[in-house]
């Protein structure tokens, strides 16, 4: 298959994530998504959980898939969890996906010390979640040792599927292919066929994904700033990254891969440069002939849809989403 048809198969049921204090940005965005799309709601320490309910509400209610963030270590007791899935089902929101991280305190603050507590607890499938996602780290972690990230992983994979409970993997975002799909392949190569979502950085300042590659331990931070640049000030979008991730990606190799795009440089930026670089990519593949099923009408049509719900673009001050997976 052409890198071109790969590229714009990653790029089908994408999913990104929000904060519970993004729900305007999500309103303005909401049109250049497509329906049923996965939406994660972060569980940072700064938001109560009215925020994140309400967050997860507007998802649902503009026909999107929300993705409720639980956070191990935030959570004083199990009661907390159990009313927490509990309220999601009475603002009408299925708790049927979740993702659940260790979070970034150090120390717990109730029973659960790192996700694998959460999954054992039985909580989940007892409040309807049938679908877990928990994080990777294709470039390692600060808070774990190397060799505890496998057994780790394995571990919680191999527990969801004693409980039932479909898994899927997203990864932490990086700016180097090579690590990620290496890592794929070791997941592969361990036996588990779940889906991963490769993370990918959306577009931002090149200073701020500095700052976030240095807080999350993600390597080539210095290779992103000789890539961009020596302006700092200059603003970085992930296409160089998503290319050579299209590639080197093999389906029988790589397994079933789609992206997640963390919105550092805010939810509505993101959005219109996924249309974008989607629009573009969707062309050369009907270029290169490898994508016999789209017409070339079809793509004018999408354009000028897409045209038509363009709007002003607001650059708003943007809190940290991610930050709730430090460490697993």
């Amino acid at each position: 298959m052409d890198p071109a048809a790969r590229l714009a198969g990653l790029l089908d049921d994408y999913s990104l994530e929000m904060t519970g204090k993004d729900v305007a940005e999500l309103s303005a965005a909401r049109e250049l998504l497509p329906a049923g799309a996965r939406v994660n709601i972060t569980f940072l320490g700064g938001e109560d959980v009215r925020l994140r309910l309400a967050a997860a509400a507007a998802v649902k209610a503009y026909g999107l898939t929300p993705v409720p963030h639980i956070s191990a270590r935030r959570l004083s007791s199990r009661r907390e969890l159990a009313d927490f899935l509990e309220a999601l089902r009475l603002v009408r929101v299925a708790a049927d996906n979740v993702f659940v991280a260790g979070g970034d305190p150090d120390q717990p603050q109730g029973p659960f010390a790192d996700s694998r507590s959460v999954i054992d607890s039985g909580l989940l499938e007892d409040h309807g979640v049938r679908r877990v996602s928990i994080a990777g780290y294709p470039e390692g972690h600060p808070g774990i040792p190397g060799d505890v990230l496998w057994p780790t992983l394995t571990g919680k994979l191999a527990a969801l599927d004693s409980r039932g409970l479909a898994a899927e993997v997203i990864t932490q975002f990086g700016f180097d292919a090579d690590p990620v799909l290496d890592w794929i392949a070791a997941v592969r190569e361990r036996g588990f066929d779940v889906p991963i979502r490769v993370g990918v950085p959306g577009p931002a300042g090149v200073r701020r994904l500095l700052r976030f590659a240095t807080r999350f331990g993600v390597g080539t931070s210095a290779g992103l700033a000789q890539r961009y640049g020596a302006d700092l000030l200059a603003t970085a979008g992930p296409d160089a990254f998503l290319r050579a991730l299209a590639t080197d990606y093999h389906p029988d190799r790589h397994g079933r891969v789609k992206l997640h795009f963390y919105t550092f440089g805010g939810l509505r930026a993101t959005t219109e440069w996924i249309r974008d670089f989607r629009s573009e990519t969707m062309e050369l593949a009907v270029q290169s002939g490898s994508c016999g099923s789209r017409a070339a009408g079809d793509i004018d049509d999408e354009r000028r849809s897409e045209h038509a719900q363009r709007s002003h673009h607001r650059e708003p001050g943007h809190p940290e989403p991610g930050a709730d997976r430090l460490p697993s």
